[in-house]
């Protein structure tokens, strides 16, 4: 999987173009920010609009040395947070180290964790120094967790507990002060329930979530997000672009993106290519149907109503009784009538 196309963070090596997305390169201040300074947060398109909820959670957790779980689609902008999390901590003088779980097998995934000694497996002619050896006194990035085997998760566990761990073949154990933030696309409780995830290690990543909304879900922000691609790519190709049509403009907010910030960025790159006479004109775009939507962290209320809804219809509509939904909840009658009058819920026609 590709990096998260969210700013240019030029110093780490891990960094690469399409990263240059969300952060304005020419308003990022040559020094590392204090502790406390937002100004890192303040470079990045669409914080003012919904983007700002977000943002708030990341100032508010990057002081701590909290475990984070970033959830969201696929190009929405995971590894940005995780990127700013580091940036405001007071890990920030130390190494930010990013680990793609979905990238290499699990016998390789475990060296590339924890190290492996000499002649630990075929082919290991030299010890090798892990990831999480690496980011000691930094920020580790755990990129699709959802993708660790399951043999390899019980080790993962075992160093966000204790904060040790061994290398692969050696019996030395090795300490260290790492603060973990991981992300997924995918839907970690579900595969908790399908015994494809460990429930322990989902609560002990689980403690602080942050989730990303879709581009589709964030329209307010699209007009901003195009002016600054087109910028951007214009430079980068030494062309001037000075106009982009309010039909082209229309267009663009009412594409549901299903690749979203990734794919938006794409399409303008191909754009600007495409663009001559200072007006931006791309090719069409592509018939997209909005995919079904995730709601990897929803809120109590969804919770609440979600519980109520299945009470309900295994209950077949009936409410009070020994067999009714009311009873199946653990409430009286009259408190589950008020809370389906307050989120709205009612029996179908039907019923």
């Amino acid at each position: 999987m590709s990096t998260d196309p969210v700013m240019a963070l030029t110093r780490y090596t891990e960094s690469s173009p399409i990263n240059a997305t969300l952060h304005r390169a020419d308003e990022r201040s040559s020094h590392r920010p204090e502790r406390g300074d937002s100004s890192f947060l303040d470079t990045i398109v669409g914080r003012r609009g919904s983007l700002r909820p977000i943002l708030n959670q990341v100032e508010a957790v990057a002081g701590t040395n909290t475990t984070v779980l970033i959830t969201g689609e696929t190009g929405t902008g995971k590894e940005v947070i995780a990127r700013a999390i580091h940036e405001l901590s007071p890990r920030r003088n130390r190494n930010l180290v990013k680990v793609n779980c979905a990238a290499m097998p699990a016998g390789l995934l475990e060296s590339e964790l924890f190290g492996h000694e000499r002649g630990a497996f075929t082919g290991a002619i030299n010890s090798h120094v892990g990831r999480f050896a690496l980011a000691d006194r930094g920020t580790l990035f755990l990129d699709e967790i959802g993708d660790m085997p399951l043999g390899l998760q019980p080790k993962l566990l075992r160093v966000l507990q204790e904060r040790e761990f061994e290398a692969v073949g050696s019996t030395r154990t090795t300490r260290v002060d790492v603060r973990v933030v991981a992300a997924t696309n995918q839907d970690l409780r579900q595969m908790v329930r399908d015994r494809e995830f460990r429930e322990d290690l989902y609560y002990r990543l689980n403690v602080f979530p942050i989730y990303l909304p879709p581009l589709r879900e964030r329209k307010a922000d699209i007009p901003e997000l195009v002016e600054h691609f087109v910028q951007q790519f214009a430079d980068s190709m030494d062309k001037t672009i000075e106009i982009i049509p309010e039909k082209t403009m229309r267009a663009l907010v009412r594409h549901c993106w299903p690749g979203n910030i990734r794919e938006l960025q794409n399409y303008i790159a191909r754009g600007v290519i495409l663009s001559n006479d200072g007006i931006f004109e791309p090719g069409p775009l592509e018939t997209c149907e909005p995919p079904e939507p995730e709601n990897a962290n929803p809120t109590l209320e969804e919770k609440i109503r979600g519980e109520i809804l299945a009470a309900c219809q295994s209950a077949k509509w009936r409410l009070g009784g020994p067999e009714g939904a009311a009873a199946r909840l653990g409430l009286k009658r009259t408190t589950l009538f008020h809370k389906m009058r307050r989120l709205g819920i009612t029996r179908p026609a039907d019923q």
